[in-house]
C-alpha cells in the first residue's frame, strides 16, 4: 500500500511540475526565440570560454561580458548596415505610398500588355497591396518583439555563462539516462547547433554576394540594397531570393529593358539560386555532416514555430527523431544477434533416429 502511496505521490509531483513548465512556456512564448539565442551562444562559446576561465584563470564575469562585448558587435553591425541602408527607402514609402502603389501597379499592366497574358487581375493587386498595407504593423512589432529578444538573449548569456559548469552537471545529475546516451544527445546538439549557426549565415551571405553581382551587371539601380535584400530573404528555403529578383526582373521588362531582364532572369535562376543549393550539400556537411534534405525540412518547420532563431532549432528538432530513437534502443532495446544466439542455445537437441 505504502508503495501505491508513493508511486501517486511521484505521479501527482510529476504531473504539477509539468503544469508548471507549460504554464511558464506559455506566458513566455514570445520570448522564446531569446531564450534558445541564448543557449545557441553558450553552446557556440563554452569551449573557448571555460579556456579562459580554467586556463588562463580569468574571472568569470570578466569571461562572460567580454563574449557578450563581442556578441554585441558581431550582431549590431549588420543591424546597422541594414538600417542605414533601408531607412531612406522606407521612410520614402512612408511619405508617400500611393505613388509606390501605383507604380507597382503600372508596372504589372505593362508587363501583362507586352506578354500578352493576363495573370493577376487588378481586384487580386488591390486585395495584394491591401494585406501588404495591413502588414505594416504587424512588421512594427515584430521588430520591437526583435529587438527585446536580442536584450534578453545577451541577458541571459551572461548569467547562463557564469554558472555554465554548475548548469551542465545539474542537467547531467537529473536527465534519466545512461552516460553514453547523454554524450549522443549532447554531441547531436552541438553538432547541429554548430552546422546551423555557422552555415546558414554564410551560405546567406554568400547568395546575397551573387545576387549582388547579378544585379550589378544588369544595371539594376541600388544594387547593393537589392543584394542585402535578397541575402535576408535566402534564408527562406526554395522561394526565398524570388521574393526579390523576381519582382526586379518584372520591372525591366515594364521599362522595356527586355534583354536585361531576360539576362537576370536567367542569371537568377541559374546561379543564385544553385549557389544556395551547392553551399548547402558542401559547406553545412563539411562544418557538421548535415543532409540537405534535413535543413531544408527543419528551416521550414523552425521559422514557424520559433521565427528567426528557428533556422538553427528546427533541424534541431528533426535530428532529435533519429536521436530519440537511438537512445530508446539503447536505453530499452536489445542485441538481436546476442538474442537469437540464446534462442539457439536454448532449443533443445534434436532425436536422433535409429
Amino acid at each position: 500500500m505504502s508503495s501505491f502511496n508513493s508511486r501517486v505521490k511521484q505521479l501527482l509531483l510529476l504531473a504539477l511540475l509539468l503544469a508548471l513548465i507549460i504554464t511558464i512556456f506559455v506566458a513566455l512564448r514570445a520570448f522564446i526565440p531569446g531564450i534558445l539565442g541564448a543557449i545557441t551562444l553558450y553552446i557556440l562559446s563554452r569551449a573557448n570560454y571555460f579556456q579562459l576561465i580554467y586556463n588562463r584563470k580569468w574571472k568569470r564575469g570578466r569571461a562572460a561580458a567580454v563574449y557578450l562585448l563581442y556578441y554585441l558587435l558581431i550582431l549590431g553591425i549588420p543591424v546597422f548596415m541594414i538600417v542605414v541602408l533601408l531607412s531612406p527607402k522606407v521612410d520614402a514609402i512612408i511619405a508617400d505610398p500611393a505613388q509606390v502603389i501605383e507604380t507597382i501597379k503600372g508596372s504589372v499592366a505593362d508587363v501583362q500588355k507586352k506578354v500578352g497574358f493576363t495573370f493577376i487581375s487588378p481586384n487580386s493587386m488591390s486585395n495584394l497591396i491591401d494585406r501588404a498595407t495591413a502588414f505594416l504593423p504587424t512588421l512594427i512589432n515584430t521588430t520591437t518583439n526583435l529587438l527585446a529578444n536580442l536584450v534578453l538573449m545577451l541577458f541571459l548569456l551572461y548569467y547562463i555563462l557564469i554558472n555554465g559548469s554548475e548548469i551542465e552537471r545539474y542537467l547531467h545529475k537529473i536527465t534519466p539516462l545512461k552516460d553514453e546516451n547523454i554524450q549522443l544527445l549532447a554531441s547531436e546538439t552541438k553538432k547541429m547547433i554548430k552546422a546551423n549557426a555557422f552555415g546558414i549565415p554564410i551560405i546567406s551571405t554568400i547568395q546575397g554576394a551573387f545576387a549582388t553581382l547579378g544585379y550589378f551587371l544588369f544595371g539594376i539601380q541600388d544594387y547593393v540594397i537589392w543584394g542585402l535584400l535578397t541575402g535576408i530573404f535566402a534564408f527562406i528555403p526554395i522561394i526565398g531570393t524570388f521574393v526579390i529578383w523576381g519582382p526586379l526582373v518584372v520591372y525591366l521588362y515594364s521599362n522595356g529593358q527586355s534583354w536585361q531582364a531576360t539576362g537576370l532572369l536567367i542569371y537568377s535562376g541559374v546561379v543564385t539560386g544553385n549557389v544556395d543549393y551547392l553551399a548547402r550539400i558542401t559547406l553545412l556537411r563539411r562544418i557538421g555532416d548535415v543532409h540537405p534534405v534535413l535543413t531544408i525540412l527543419g528551416v521550414i518547420v523552425g521559422l514557424s514555430l520559433f521565427g528567426f532563431i528557428g533556422l538553427i532549432f528546427g533541424p534541431l528538432l528533426i535530428s532529435y527523431i533519429t536521436v530519440i530513437f537511438k537512445i530508446y534502443v539503447n536505453e530499452f532495446g536489445f542485441d538481436k544477434e546476442a538474442n537469437a544466439s540464446k534462442e539457439i542455445e536454448n532449443q533443445p537437441e534434436p532425436v536422433l533416429e535409429k
